[in-house]
């Protein structure tokens, strides 16, 4: 039995930390949750009592959201490099947290109809839809990686986030967003995850 175990659902955003968890080459075992039983229900709930995926169990300790995930493997297993150095430290924490926060907010909500007045702006964290996707665009468009010349724990979340917003059609097509994904889907690591997910919706069918 490996020492983290993974809890997730191939059609989640259990994708994200699969990819996190390849990138890291660690050894786990998977645990894959049905969204309208096992997801729900004891012994899932002891670990996650919201009753969403993914989660982690490592040595015991569990970790739950997306970023905590990717942020939490990167100090784990340092010998995959995937934490930042010193000069890209400002950069990796400032756009993890900005694509778990505003981006993840304004995509959802404009996903759901929710389109914030001008004075409603000043209550949300994200402000405005259109105002976050520019700052990503930029922020991807600035270096190869979202901290810099060197792929990041953070470019699994932040990659992550405009895969989706690209395939769902919940941001804009993008020359800067079409060249990030074009390096991150070039990676073994998110490929192995890739094929992994797949197979499980595969073998579910």
């Amino acid at each position: 039995m490996a020492e983290l175990t993974f809890y997730t659902n191939p059609r989640s955003r259990g994708r994200i930390a699969r990819w996190m968890l390849e990138e890291a080459g660690v050894d786990y075992d998977t645990v894959v949750l049905d969204y309208a039983s096992t997801m729900k229900q004891e012994p899932y709930l002891s670990v996650n009592p919201m009753a969403k995926v993914p989660a982690i169990v490592h040595r015991g300790k569990t970790v739950t959201e997306c970023a905590a995930i990717c942020a939490y493997c990167a100090d784990a297993f340092p010998a995959a490099g995937l934490g930042p150095r010193d000069e890209e430290r400002a950069d990796y924490y400032r756009w993890l947290f900005f694509a778990a926060g505003p981006i993840e907010a304004a995509v959802t909500n404009r996903s759901l109809g929710v389109v914030p007045s001008e004075a409603q702006q000043r209550m949300v964290g994200y402000g405005d839809y259109d105002r976050v996707v520019d700052v990503l665009e930029r922020a991807v468009g600035a270096h190869p990686f979202i901290a810099g010349d060197r792929f990041t724990a953070a470019d699994v979340y932040v990659g992550s986030q405009v895969m989706f917003g690209q395939q769902f059609g919940s941001m804009p097509k993008r020359a800067a967003f079409e060249n990030y994904v074009a390096r991150l889907t070039a990676r073994e690591g998110f490929r192995r995850a890739a094929a992994l997910d797949d197979a499980a919706i595969a073998a579910a069918a």
